[in-house]
Formats: structure tokens, sequence, C-alpha cells
């Protein structure tokens, strides 16, 4: 199985001129700003607008909605993190063990999830950005699990490794349940053994 490639996520725009894609980025960096001075939930159309310089129309024709606004900006996150796991530095890019970048992957997943948590809930229930960033993370996980040896049914495993990543466990087990962010990833690390060393086959080489 081959190092997975990055997938478009879907429901992004479709090809734009260059003026178009040139203005579309200054409206992404403008919400990007508020986010990170203000936070999400200062992040209106207006604010936007105002920020860019341009009119609340020009961002509705770009975004059609605050919701719309958000998913962009998450598939701008998403676009950059897988950029980090199919070239950046080891562990989590290529390079380290299999071991090492699937540990890396997890902890990376779990920081980045809980980062971008209020971004999130605001893009609201976006199928096809989650069915996307998920394919993304399945392939991945799969590639490592089967470069490590595991041959039992790795698709299951894979989304089993995958699930406690997601933002409504993530939430549950820091702000309900107050479990620290380190001991989740000592959790999942384990897990990841368990999985691994549940199959009895020589690890492959990076």
């Amino acid at each position: 199985m081959s190092e997975p490639r990055s997938l478009p996520l879907l429901g992004g725009p479709p090809p734009e001129r260059s003026d178009a894609a040139r203005n579309r980025e200054a409206l992404l960096r403008a919400a990007t700003d508020l986010v990170d001075h203000c936070g999400v939930e200062a992040v209106t159309m207006d604010a936007v607008a105002a920020k860019a310089g341009v009119g609340k129309g020009t961002v509705y024709r770009r975004f059609e909605s605050r919701e719309g606004l958000m998913a962009a900006l998450l598939n701008h996150s998403e676009t950059a993190w897988q950029a980090a796991v199919l070239s950046g530095p080891p562990p989590l890019g290529p390079g380290a063990p299999p071991m090492e970048r699937l540990l890396a992957f997890g902890h990376s997943r779990i920081e980045t999830n809980l980062k971008h948590a209020d971004l999130i809930t605001a893009a609201g229930h976006s199928g096809a950005r989650a069915y996307a960033a998920m394919s993304f993370a399945a392939m991945h996980v799969r590639y490592l699990l089967t470069r490590l040896g595991v041959r039992g049914d790795v698709p299951i495993l894979a989304t089993s490794l995958l699930a406690p990543l997601e933002i409504a466990i993530l939430h549950q087990q820091t702000h309900i349940e107050q479990i620290p962010v380190d001991r989740i990833q000592r959790g999942w690390a384990e897990l990841v053994r368990r999985v691994v060393a549940a199959e009895p086959s020589a690890v492959m080489a990076p």
C-alpha cells in the first residue's frame, strides 16, 4: 500500500480566476486574523467585510453564509495539516519509522482538533468536508498499519483508532470529564500499541 496523497476537500470552491482566488484568499486572511485575535464568535460576515475592506455582499457571494465561511477556514487549516502529514518533517511527515509516525499522527490530530474545536462547531455539520477529512486520515492510518505488518481487518481497525480523535469525544473527555490532554494522548498511544501487538508480524522499514 503506497503513501496516500492529499485529498481535495469536498465542498470547497470550484477553480477560480486568479483575481477571484486572490480576493478569496484576502477574505480568508481577514477571517483568520479575526479568529486569532478575537475568537470564532467575533467572526461575522460584516466583520470580515470590514477587515478586508470590501462590501458584505462580496463575502456572501464567496461563501454564501457564515457557516460556509467557517467551513472554508476549516478546510484551509485541514489542507495545511495534510501537507504536514505528507511532506512535513518527521515524525509526523515521512522519514520516521511507521510506529513513530502513527503516534505522531494521533497526537497531532488531537491537538489540531482541540485547537479548532470552536471553528469545527461553527462550520456546522458539513458532511462533505467531514467525509473528505476522514477519508484522508483513514487512508493514512491504513497505510501505516500496513507498514507495521498488521494483517487483520485494517479498515475497521483504522476506524477504531480514528474515532477517539474526533472532536465530540475529545470535548467529552476534556470539558466534561476533565481529562488532561497528555493523558488522552498516552491512552491513544496505548491503544495503538495494543492493536499492533495483536498482529505477530515483523515491522516493515519506513
